[in-house]
């Protein structure tokens, strides 16, 4: 199942092009992005140093904790037993996808929070009730979903806070849309992949046009669960690139 949703930045425009917009993925690690902006908008104080543990609690109940092998970021997990800036997890969190740095993120927040992010922003369909490897709950059916408008509406929801978007922008996997742009293009995105799925939003800043949002999901085999070299991360720089060359009809047909 391919999803994919083009729209202008600019104003509320609604989208241009879309294929599949509301059907519902597995969030993979673009549920991240909500999870940042309920850390942000919460006031906690993100110069204070918290513990670097590997144990949580469970949304049905219980403890579980991350597997190292499954984590993108060493980082982290290097600094287990210790004390780090809550900013230090939330900036791993987005551009080195960490997990461990997540749930710890989100162990700073709620899931109501979380939840109010993706209301605030539009979103109909996603949803984020659990951390990252919390087995227990995905057993019984309490899942992370994102739907490719609900990531549009997402992004655009970050309008008001350039601090977010920037942090986007620092995302250290160039590739998924990024991939599929002209060298050195500006693109706040984030991307997230599993077995089974990939997916990528962002907002794109062409040199010679207005910026545009993008969001491409896909559900399927062609999906490795590999960071960099999955063939599914591909097909999604194959749309960007199409995308691309079509830039500059997107705001003139908004």
């Amino acid at each position: 199942m391919l999803s994919v949703v083009v729209a202008p930045w600019a104003g509320v425009a609604e989208p241009v092009f879309v294929r599949n917009p509301d059907v519902l993925h597995d969030a993979a690690s673009t549920m991240k992005v909500a999870v940042l902006a309920a850390l942000w908008r919460s006031g906690v104080n993100l110069d204070a140093d918290v513990p670097v543990v590997n144990h949580f609690e469970s949304a049905v109940g219980g403890e579980f904790g991350n597997n190292q092998d499954y984590d993108s970021d060493p980082l982290p997990w290097e600094l287990l037993g210790s004390h780090v800036p809550l900013s230090l997890l939330a900036e791993r969190m987005i551009t080195h996808s960490s997990n461990l740095a997540t749930n710890l993120c989100l162990a700073r927040t709620t899931p109501r929070a979380v939840a109010d992010v993706w209301r605030r922003a539009g979103a109909t369909r996603s949803s984020t009730p659990r951390g990252i490897e919390d087995y227990a709950a995905r057993a019984v059916g309490v899942n992370n979903l994102v739907s490719a408008r609900d990531l549009v509406r997402l992004i655009r929801s970050l309008a008001d806070e350039p601090e977010l978007l920037g942090l986007l922008e620092d995302n250290d996997f160039r590739v998924d849309l990024a991939a599929g742009l002209p060298p050195n293009t500006r693109i706040a995105f984030k991307n997230g992949w599993i077995p089974g799925a990939r997916h990528c939003v962002g907002l794109v800043h062409p040199y010679d046009c207005p910026p545009y949002l993008i969001a491409v999901c896909y559900t399927g085999p062609l999906a490795s669960g590999a960071d960099r070299a999955d063939p599914a991360a591909r097909l999604l720089a194959r749309v960007s690139a199409a995308v691309w060359t079509r830039r500059h009809e997107i705001c003139s047909s908004a």
